[in-house]
């Protein structure tokens, strides 16, 4: 008796165990469904627990796993989720946004970067990976300009310059120039002084100034040439024109 009783209790204890095993399709719709509702706690629950299971092969599932990712600020396993997607190819040029804004919203500006690198050479020619690394240049260009380190604002915006696009490749050129335009009015002007009381010190600063407009005048002239209906540019350049005696 005891052995038949022990026998049944294996029994449903084998039941309960396969009635309990998940069904890695039934996550995946559940999933489907909490997005749809932008519930994304619930189907970032459902979907990473399905992905587990299924050894991360479903490309869209791990794609939408990593939006449910970023939208409860799971910001690291977004980075992950996204990277799968990509490493299978799906939805590409998103899926390096993606990553890239888990990296941003982690303040980690180096993988931040170097991610909308990698999109950019995956996906030539992408708006909104162009643009987001354009800005992240120019911005860091304008931070080094305003404390007056001219050599690292210069490097900043000439990386801008490695896009595709017109428009920031321009504007990215227009800083240049507006960078070594500015630098040599303030080098100019700091020699004035010394216009009569120490004329070698000064031709000295004003070879410095000149070499800083012919670079502003280098620089703007190819903003022109992209851009030749942007009359600003050309304004700037006629000043640094003007500039060189």
């Amino acid at each position: 008796m005891k052995k038949i009783i022990l026998l049944l209790a294996l029994c449903f204890t084998a039941n309960n165990f396969f009635a309990q095993t998940t069904d890695p399709n039934q996550l995946k719709n559940e999933g489907n469904d909490a997005l749809n509702a932008k519930n994304y706690a619930v189907a970032y629950e459902k979907y990473s627990e399905y992905l587990k299971l299924t050894n991360n092969q479903d490309s869209v599932t791990a794609y939408n796993c990593g939006v449910c990712a970023d939208n409860i600020k799971k910001y690291n396993e977004a980075a992950n989720y996204f990277d799968i997607a990509i490493k299978k190819g799906y939805n590409l040029a998103n899926a390096y946004i993606g990553k890239s804004a888990a990296y941003r919203d982690m303040k980690n500006n180096k993988e931040y970067i170097a991610t909308l690198a990698e999109g950019i050479k995956a996906v030539p020619g992408n708006a909104t990976l162009e643009k987001l690394y354009a800005i992240y240049y120019l911005k860091e260009g304008q931070k080094f300009q305003q404390a007056g380190n001219i050599e690292k604002a210069e490097e900043n915006y000439k990386h801008a310059t490695d896009v595709s696009s017109k428009k920031w490749k321009t504007d990215a050129l227009y800083s240049l120039g507006v960078l070594f335009y500015n630098n040599g009015a303030s080098v100019l002007q700091k020699a004035t002084p010394l216009a009569n009381s120490n004329k070698e010190k000064y031709a000295s600063e004003k070879a410095k100034a000149d070499a800083d407009f012919k670079k502003a005048v280098d620089y703007l002239g190819e903003a022109i040439t992209l851009s030749p209906n942007r009359t600003e540019i050309k304004q700037m350049q006629d000043q640094a024109k003007g500039m060189i005696k």
